[in-house]
């Protein structure tokens, strides 16, 4: 899967539709995972894509909410999106707000990851480090069975994204907390320059 939008075109697109911190900083985590995970599984020369997916996902959550994955055709033809990603960010959302079902590998993991990486960074905010450099799976699995903890992350979306995946829970939070390791810097400098 290839994809002639630039990193630069979909960051110009986020921002054209999100001005929220938190939704950036949501959107650029979710890059990061991507990227870690397409070169995880074997589809390095994919990243970009995956990347872009990532970065892209809830382009339209912030001003049309009640839309979201509806809109997101529409606002990805201004910088025109290959029909598989716009594909990849509608089926992020299936079940929720969308009927597109997650095909390939790559919309699999944007499915499961992106409600996890919601859970895992607001546990790492409640860590004295604020890290997830520190972060083990044991204490998300705490978190996860908090329903209270980080309400508006579906624990139903991130099992079934863990079972489309073949993988048992944990081995989903150890990876998605891999992940994000590997970004986490990077994406805190992207957020200081914002």
């Amino acid at each position: 899967m290839k994809t002639k939008v630039t990193r630069e075109q979909a960051m110009e697109l986020l921002k054209k539709y999100n001005q929220e911190p938190f939704h950036i900083l949501h959107a650029l985590t979710v890059e990061g995972v991507m990227r870690w995970y397409a070169k995880e599984y074997g589809f390095g020369d994919e990243a970009d894509f995956w990347g872009i997916a990532g970065l892209l996902h809830d382009v339209d959550f912030e001003k049309f909410p009640e839309e979201h994955c509806k809109k997101a055709p529409e606002l990805l033809a201004e910088i025109g999106a290959e029909e598989e990603l716009v594909h990849a960010v509608v089926s992020h959302g299936y079940g929720l707000c969308s009927e597109v079902e997650p095909e390939h590998t790559m919309e699999k993991i944007l499915f499961a990851a992106d409600e996890l990486t919601g859970l895992i960074g607001a546990a790492a905010k409640m860590r004295p480090s604020g890290s997830v450099m520190d972060m083990e799976v044991k204490s998300l699995k705490k978190k996860f069975k908090d329903k209270r903890f980080a309400a508006g992350c579906s624990r139903d979306v991130i099992r079934t994204g863990a079972e489309r995946l073949g993988m048992e829970l944990d081995e989903l939070f150890e990876k998605t907390i891999l992940a994000m390791r590997s970004c986490e810097e990077g994406v805190n400098q992207e957020m200081e320059q914002q």
